[in-house]
């Protein structure tokens, strides 16, 4: 206990300062805690003493702030036509839908719905939400939809995202955030559709890339110069070689026969063994000194050759449609692969059944 006797004492000496200051509460806190570590007969007459003083009155409450009338809600940044048109671009199943035209739209009428379009859901003019992924949706659409080949196979067999979704039977709705199919970004691609100030679009290195004009782009331009001149030094030879060839043209006579129908060849003939067709001038008999036999075997081996490309490649297009059909594992796009027409190669085999 005799270790505790400098800190009751010191807890007595506080005890009284605040009696003098007739803080009863903190001064009976002190002079119990004194008496606890080393009791006193200072202490207890003390806390004797402390009872004659009155309580200290307690501090008046804070009068509580008045609430804070609730702010109104701020009026939506996007009307409702902008909201509508969002919402239908998210309801739509297909690339024609989204757009708004008919399967057999033309490139004009598509790049007129786009324009339209892309005018109303730019997210630079149409707040709503989703009108990010609508913007992107609508660009998919016109980069598929202007692409001869994609839009064939779109046609033919629908995205393969779609197919997946099919085989996993997840939900039927179109996957509008399918990922860009195009070089070009969507806002790239609004600005070729519209037009900007500053920024000019070019091709480089398989993409569209951004041109700024400014300052740094002056002087970009003069560096750009600088390096054509060197490259048209680089390529003389190149034009010098392509003019002689141009120039000798001129002194080759046209060939005997076209395998197309033209203004210059519009006379159709038939060979004598296989009956091909081939296209010759209406002053073919006398123009023509040599052997029409030998010209039409000639024709012939020609026309044999153009068929067997044409087949191998009709033959790879629809091996890599089986292929991805069995890959995905979609029994429907396996059976549209598998009846898939090869015209050149049943020509060739109708040919080889006439010899």
């Amino acid at each position: 206990m005799e270790v505790n006797k400098d800190e009751a004492d010191r807890c007595i000496e506080l005890a009284e300062n605040y009696i003098k200051e007739k803080n009863r509460e903190k001064a009976e806190k002190f002079l119990q805690k004194a008496q606890r570590l080393y009791p006193t007969p200072r202490a207890k007459d003390l806390l004797q003493k402390i009872q004659l003083i009155a309580p200290a009155s307690e501090p008046e409450k804070k009068k509580e702030k008045p609430q804070a009338k609730p702010e109104k809600p701020s009026a939506p940044e996007f009307s409702a036509d902008q909201r509508d048109a969002v919402t239908r671009i998210k309801k739509c199943k297909d690339y024609y839908e989204i757009l708004g035209v008919s399967k057999d739209a033309t490139d004009s009428d598509i790049k007129k719905a786009y324009k339209k379009l892309a005018l109303q859901l730019h997210p630079d003019k149409n707040k709503a939400p989703g009108s990010a992924e609508a913007f992107k949706a609508i660009g998919n659409a016109v980069a598929v939809l202007t692409d001869a080949e994609k839009r064939k196979q779109y046609d033919m067999f629908g995205s393969d995202e779609d197919r997946m979704q099919r085989q996993a039977n997840r939900s039927n709705m179109f996957s509008y955030t399918r990922g860009f199919e195009a070089d070009a970004t969507p806002d790239e691609l609004f600005n070729m559709f519209f037009g900007g100030n500053s920024n000019i679009y070019v091709r480089r290195t398989g993409r569209f890339q951004r041109h700024t004009n400014n300052s740094e782009g002056h002087a970009s331009h003069r560096e750009h110069n600088q390096s054509n001149y060197t490259m048209l030094f680089q390529i003389m030879p190149i034009l010098f070689a392509i003019l002689l060839s141009m120039a000798s043209s001129i002194f080759i006579s046209d060939p005997a026969y076209s395998l197309q129908q033209s203004v210059k060849y519009p006379i159709v003939r038939k060979t004598h063994n296989l009956g091909v067709e081939y296209f010759v001038k209406e002053t073919f008999h006398s123009d023509y000194q040599g052997s029409v036999r030998r010209l039409e075997v000639s024709i012939e081996e020609e026309y044999m050759t153009n068929l067997r490309h044409a087949c191998y490649r009709e033959k790879n297009y629809r091996d890599s449609m089986i292929w991805k059909a069995k890959n995905f594992g979609d029994r429907e796009l396996f059976m549209n692969a598998q009846n898939i027409k090869l015209p050149s190669c049943d020509r060739i085999q109708e040919l080889r059944n006439r010899g």
